[in-house]
């Protein structure tokens, strides 16, 4: 036998353990575990997002999944950022938001342009300009330095990752440490995408094929704000899906425009939550959809207040539970949470005590920017 052919039957080997260890006797699967640890972005409170630097310390500090949101390149290749907008600018030419250096290569400084994208004007560098060749030439930086200072430290260390090497990395990692991790991938902008002749969800089940990830026992959720798009991939595959919702619409509907006029607070009714049960595993909402925050008359969120029915009515259907996001910073916590002092917007407050109150109301995953945090929340919790 050669080296080539061994290292083939270990990783054929590896892939199927991994495969058995998700899945129960019954064939229905084990995994994720109860009340999971979704890597937000990776660990983007301690590592530049979408880095496989940051998914690997979300790793190191227990994930169950993490998180990359998915935009493509000019040649079809899926890769790993917040936004199709790496960098974007404001009205006087001065950097809005960045997750790369691109704006200072001054050989990419015609790709500058202005798109609308989700109804929004953005003018920037966008991914769908460059082949991967090209984005694999820049590197990564802190999108939010103001909030995370010290992440800056990282800035151009770090390449854009593609799905595949996400995929890689996981199983990897996970065949070193015995327990299965997966993946949460978001698909940004599918209808954008698809506008422009680049969508992303045949890319998509066509890496997750390539890699054996392909069905309902894989470690593989899907996500998206859009409806229309997760409704086309339950069509062509059994994968597990979960309905992001936030506030507002969702862009697909806006497009079809007076023939839907439906919000996201129409998709949390009992009827709502009943449809996406035929096509999602899971529904993802905002925290505050299922934890009020109470506010002051100037609306400074002061503490948490009653839970709401959501949790209880998504279980009703069958559905699963992901709250997002839980941040550690004073900055996105209510004042009663607040570390000291409290005048610091960068300091960490007590992210356990919400992630814990939350979990509490019977959620079944939380996506958390630090990993550490939320399993720290999850195995401190009392049964």
């Amino acid at each position: 036998m050669t080296a080539t052919s061994a290292l083939a039957k270990l990783v054929l080997a590896t892939s199927a353990a991994l495969s058995l260890a998700a899945s129960g006797g019954d064939g229905v699967p084990a995994w994720p575990p109860e009340r999971a640890v979704i890597a937000h972005r990776g660990a983007s409170a301690l590592r530049p997002e979408h880095t496989l630097a940051a998914y690997q310390k979300a790793i190191d500090d227990g994930a169950d999944l993490i998180e990359p949101d998915l935009v493509i390149t000019k040649d079809g290749v899926l890769v790993a950022r917040h936004e199709n907008a790496i960098a974007i600018l404001n009205a006087d030419g001065t950097v809005r938001e960045a997750t790369t250096n691109v704006m200072e290569r001054p050989e990419f400084a015609d790709r500058k342009t202005t798109k609308v994208i989700d109804g929004k004007s953005i003018t920037g560098w966008f991914t769908e300009d460059f082949t991967l060749a090209e984005l694999k030439t820049l590197r990564a930086r802190e999108r939010i330095p103001a909030a995370r200072p010290a992440n800056t430290a990282y800035n151009d260390q770090f390449e854009v990752p593609t799905l595949q090497e996400v995929i890689d990395l996981v199983k990897a990692q996970s065949a070193a440490r015995g327990r299965t991790i997966g993946i949460e991938p978001e698909t940004k902008h599918p209808t954008y995408f698809q506008s422009i002749g680049l969508p992303l969800e045949l890319p998509l089940l066509a890496t997750l094929e390539k890699n054996g990830w392909n069905h309902k026992a894989a470690p593989v959720i899907v996500q998206s704000f859009e409806v229309g798009n997760l409704k086309a991939i339950h069509q062509r595959s059994n994968v597990r899906l979960a309905q992001l919702v936030g506030n507002g619409r969702p862009y697909d509907f806006v497009a079809q425009g007076a023939s839907n006029t439906r919000g996201y607070a129409d998709l949390v009714t009992p009827a709502g939550l009943k449809e996406i049960a035929t096509y999602a595993y899971a529904v993802a909402p905002h925290k505050e959809l299922i934890i009020p925050l109470v506010r002051d008359a100037r609306r400074v969120a002061t503490g948490l207040g009653q839970p709401t029915s959501l949790v209880r009515d998504a279980h009703a259907v069958g559905l699963k539970v992901q709250d997002w996001t839980f941040r550690p910073e004073n900055r996105f916590l209510p004042a009663s949470l607040k570390g000291q002092p409290d005048s610091d917007a960068t300091a960490r407050g007590d992210s356990v005590a919400e992630i814990q109150a939350y979990l509490q109301t019977g959620v079944d995953g939380v996506f958390t920017d630090d990993a550490a945090v939320g399993r720290r929340a999850v195995d401190g919790l009392q049964p």
